[in-house]
């Protein structure tokens, strides 16, 4: 028996070969080797090879002059798309001229009491505050433009989020087949939503606030979908034990035990439409976006400031608001109507009395020009911190540097790997972390951008990318650790992390641009601000949900602090620090595009240029490759749970 036993050792294989992850990279070596001598023969370069590439931009180009030629004549548009044209717009200018009939004292009435009505009078004030400086820094009109295209896109975004969501959580095989549409949707940056619609609908508000649904509605989908597939299953029976129909189920049971997911996903509907809103000024929305837009155009930091405060405000007032309403016990906001229809007759009675008064246009008298001293203070920081300063440098220099020793050395280094070991390192990468349907997905994610014939620029966008992750994650996990460690510090913390959290993505680029100029760099900093904030949260709540017990244990062997974090809250927190490289990665990609309009170059270069030069054929090329960079890397770094059940 003894010797049975020690031949079957002998035979078994070494301990390492069993390991998932070894089994995993000897089968993709065993395939390298025999698939990489046989492309290297046929085709030969470091490049993508020209013979792997399909011009992509002829076909488009003829489909495009096609839609743009029969926009105002096939019966598609006249009567398909000529009527979903028109109703935004009717849409958005009823909204607009209800805004500016009601007057400047009349909406901030409205808002402060829907916010005291909601959660309480801190937020009241703070809405009212919020509103009056949108009018003291001379924004009101094209605050209320924003507000105005907000109001139609968030609403059309949340019957649409809803029904998708409805449809994903009532039926397995509605859920199976929206369940990847909206991984790549929620994967895409927001600019590679703008060249199909501005392709069919042309510029203008329409195609901006079709955009902004695109964007926003997926977040109101998963979380309807989650909302109703989470709901209490002894509820369900009960309440199916009584007769109901399907029907009654869903309208007495399911939709009210959603509720607090269904008001987030509002919450994250309204946050992206924001976001995204602020981004469509691009194609002709208007409003506050357009003046952020034009200022960054003419380098006017003052302008773009002036304009960008009430974004900030208006997204922070409408995240407080809908996450008040969201944590409301289910009662409460029933429990009280005659206090709504009284603050609604307050604000109806103060905005008549504003009408009445002649208080409709916001008073010239009363505003506040910042953009003349901030002008100043940008122009003391170019004199003083821009260059010059001893020992440190300024900023530009410091731009120039890490342009010079990070951005250039990626790029270069990116593109002078072989094309097949790019796609040898994706597979590993995927594949480790995942599933082998993984793999391949971000494969061929990536060879699409060869075959498109964007593959230098996309690897130079990919270089900004992997340098403004690096940056984020050393200084989001350094921080996420001293919150998780401190309470008086995440406290502090909190509240910059949520302005900085409900920014939309545009604001960053204007103090980057004040600081650092135009180029990589600045968008590469833009890009590590706005990712910041989640990848901070994420690892805090991470460390913060270690089993308590495993820390006492570690304590009661004497690990000191350090060995605590080390061995035990890190190794136990790996999946949210995952998904915080996950985040961070996403949210890097959708900035560093937007940082094409501050000379950030590769692939948000060509979709800014395209859409300026209306050469949408190459800036849909562009946008194919921006989709197909966020698939991959959403591979790369998102783990699969199913890989434990099916091993590779």
């Amino acid at each position: 028996m003894a010797t049975i036993t020690a031949q079957a050792r002998k035979a078994a294989p070494p301990g390492f070969l069993t390991h998932p992850a070894v089994r995993k990279l000897l089968a993709l070596a065993i395939a390298a080797a025999i698939l990489v001598p046989l492309a290297v023969t046929q085709w030969g370069g470091a490049t993508w090879p020209s013979a792997l590439t399909v011009d992509v931009s002829e076909p488009l180009g003829k489909a495009s002059d096609w839609i743009i030629d029969n926009r105002d004549s096939h019966p598609l548009f006249l009567y398909f798309f000529g009527h979903v044209s028109n109703v935004v717009v009717l849409a958005v200018r009823a909204v607009y001229l209800a805004l500016l009939a009601v007057g400047w004292a009349g909406v901030t009435a409205i808002g402060a009491l829907v916010a005291w009505r909601v959660a309480g009078v801190r937020l009241a004030l703070g809405t009212a505050a919020a509103f009056l400086a949108c009018g003291l820094l001379g924004m009101w009109v094209p605050t209320m433009q924003t507000l105005a295209l907000m109001v139609v896109a968030v609403l059309a975004s949340v019957v649409v989020g809803a029904l998708l969501g409805l449809a994903a959580g009532l039926s397995d095989r509605m859920d199976r087949v929206l369940r990847p549409v909206l991984d790549t949707m929620q994967v895409l940056p927001a600019f590679a939503y703008l060249l199909p619609v501005v392709l069919v609908f042309g510029i203008g508000v329409p195609a901006a606030v079709l955009a902004t649904v695109v964007y926003a509605a997926p977040p109101m989908a998963r979380l309807t979908s989650l909302g109703l597939r989470g709901a209490d299953k002894e509820v369900l029976e009960a309440v199916e034990s009584l007769g109901t129909t399907a029907r009654q189920r869903l309208l007495t049971a399911r939709v009210p035990l959603a509720r607090k997911e269904l008001l987030l996903g509002v919450n994250q509907t309204i946050m992206m439409a924001l976001s995204m809103a602020v981004i469509a000024s691009v194609i002709g929305a208007g409003g506050l976006g357009d003046r952020v837009y034009q200022a960054l155009a003419s380098v006017d930091v003052g302008a773009a400031l002036a304009a960008g405060i009430p974004i900030v405000l208006l997204a922070v007032v409408l995240d407080r608001v809908t996450g008040a309403a969201g944590e409301q016990h289910p009662g409460e906001s029933g429990r009280a109507p005659l206090t709504w229809l009284y603050a609604l007759g307050v604000a109806a009675a103060v905005a008549i009395a504003g009408r009445v008064a002649g208080f409709l246009e916001w008073p010239e008298g009363w505003e506040v020009n910042i953009a003349e001293p901030v002008n100043r203070a940008v122009d003391w920081m170019t004199a003083h911190l821009y260059s010059g300063v001893p020992v440190v440098g300024g900023t530009a220099d410091w731009a120039a540097h890490f342009t010079s020793w990070v951005l250039n050395p990626a790029r270069d280094g990116l593109q002078w790997l072989p094309w097949w070991s790019v796609l040898l390192v994706v597979a590993a990468l995927a594949w480790l972390i995942g599933t082998w349907r993984t793999a391949l997905t971000a494969v061929l994610a990536m060879a699409a951008i060869g075959v498109l014939g964007v593959w230098n620029p996309s690897l130079d966008t990919l270089s900004q990318v992997l340098a403004a992750v690096a940056v984020t994650l050393v200084l989001g996990f350094a921080t996420g650790i001293a919150a998780a460690r401190s309470e008086r510090f995440e406290r502090l913390l909190r509240p910059v992390l949520d302005v900085f959290q409900t920014m939309p993505q545009f604001v960053y680029l204007i103090p980057v641009v004040a600081l650092f100029g135009v180029g990589r760099a600045p968008a590469v900093a833009a890009a590590v601000v706005y990712a910041l904030p989640a990848v901070v949260r994420i690892t805090t709540q991470g460390l913060r949900q270690v089993d308590p017990a495993a820390l006492e244990a570690a304590r009661s062997l004497g690990a000191t602090s350090g060995q605590q974090l080390r061995q035990v809250q890190l190794p136990l927190a790996r999946r949210s620090l995952l998904l915080a490289v996950n985040q961070g990665v996403v949210l890097v990609l959708a900035v560093v595009i937007i940082g094409g309009l501050v000379g950030g170059g590769a692939l948000g270069y060509q979709v800014v240029f395209g859409l300026a030069q209306g050469d949408l054929a190459s800036g849909l090329v562009a946008g194919a490759a921006i989709v197909c960079l966020g698939l991959m890397l959403d591979r790369v770094t998102q783990p699969t749970e199913r890989r434990a059940r099916k091993g590779a």
